[in-house]
């Protein structure tokens, strides 16, 4: 079925064709997890969660949790819905989705749209949740305090979330990724801290990032008892793309992000020096990737873009390789395996 959609998801708009994925995967939840891949390798505890896999699906893709059962019948470890704020908003003037297809990429500038917390939250309580459920929280855009935007996110997603995370790394909400630096980050990291419970507490940032500001952000988060750190979101960058939509503005995430988002794994292991758990996104799109991803210090990874070229076969593809790879190198597990390389 997903074979013989495709051509026609890709013949509209892509905001549109999301939306219809969304829908189709909500109703498939019921499933179960029929694309499960069990080998005994798999399983790795991170923040004192056990995750049945590494892989799951990063934020951004299930904004308002309304197919988080579905999403993890593909056979993915965990889901992380939203970015969700306290209050609805519309997000920024459409379009502003745009498949880069050549380049196996996409470009948005969606703006934290979502239906807000009191939307979200129930479905995420009502979900049979056959993996783990990260929740992941941000700003609204016209919020007088942001970061107690995030304080009020924090404290009602932690009671229903496996963990919550804090957004700061999208460059669609003007002004948002200031809260990466200096006095802001301190503050937010310890108001979050304070307001997440027992919950863990992961933090999300972008993959522009200069040294000085990596160490920074490793060290504000151990400081601030931060259970892991999520490397990273889409980039302002642009590497060379061949495809028409190159030239739209916003973040651009997939396969011309890999080698970036790569580098910025290996030099947050360096900055923390292996004192907190990294999550791996950007780029990943195989097998092969995810285990170079592990090998270079994460402990779980991420997908999203790759899903709109891979299909939803991809995440078993993925696990199946990604346990091959583990057997060859003679790795018992992943947590063997992480920075191995």
């Amino acid at each position: 079925m997903a074979f013989l959609l495709k051509p026609f998801l890709f013949a509209i708009d892509a905001e549109r064709a999301h939306g219809l994925t969304i829908d189709l995967l909500a109703g498939w939840g019921a499933a179960g997890t029929p694309l499960a891949v069990r080998p005994p390798s798999l399983p790795i505890t991170v923040a004192g969660l056990t995750f049945a896999n590494p892989l799951g699906l990063a934020a951004g893709a299930d904004k308002d949790g309304k197919a988080i059962d579905g999403f993890l019948a593909l056979g993915l470890g965990s889901v992380e819905i939203g970015t969700l704020t306290p209050l609805p908003q519309p997000g920024n003037p459409k379009p502003r989705l745009f498949r880069l297809a050549q380049d196996r990429a996409v470009i948005n500038r969606m703006g934290f749209n979502n239906g807000g917390l009191a939307a979200a939250l129930p479905r995420a309580k009502t979900a049979r949740r056959k993996g783990v459920l990260g929740i992941n929280v941000g700003a609204n855009k016209d919020a007088a305090d942001r970061i107690a935007d995030y304080e009020t996110g924090v404290t009602a997603a932690a009671p229903v979330a496996d963990y919550v995370t804090i957004n700061i790394s999208s460059p669609n909400t003007p002004g948002l990724r200031d809260l990466q630096h200096g006095p802001a980050l301190t503050d937010l990291l310890a108001r979050a801290a304070a307001a997440r419970g027992t919950t863990p507490l992961f933090l999300k940032v972008a993959p522009d990032q200069e040294p000085s500001q990596i160490d920074e952000i490793a060290k504000a988060s151990i400081d601030a008892g931060i259970d892991a750190l999520i490397v990273g979101n889409t980039t302002v960058s642009r590497p060379p793309l061949r495809s028409s939509n190159a030239g739209e503005q916003g973040g651009l995430s997939g396969a011309p992000l890999a080698g970036l988002a790569a580098q910025r794994l290996k030099d947050f292991r360096t900055a923390t020096g292996g004192k907190l758990p990294l999550i791996a996104a950007g780029g990943i799109d195989s097998g092969a990737e995810a285990y170079a991803r592990i090998r270079a210090g994460a402990s779980l990874v991420q997908l999203y873009t790759a899903l709109v070229y891979g299909g939803p076969g991809l995440p078993r593809c993925i696990l199946r390789d990604l346990a091959y790879f583990l057997a060859r190198d003679g790795f018992a597990s992943v947590a063997d395996a992480i920075g191995a390389g």
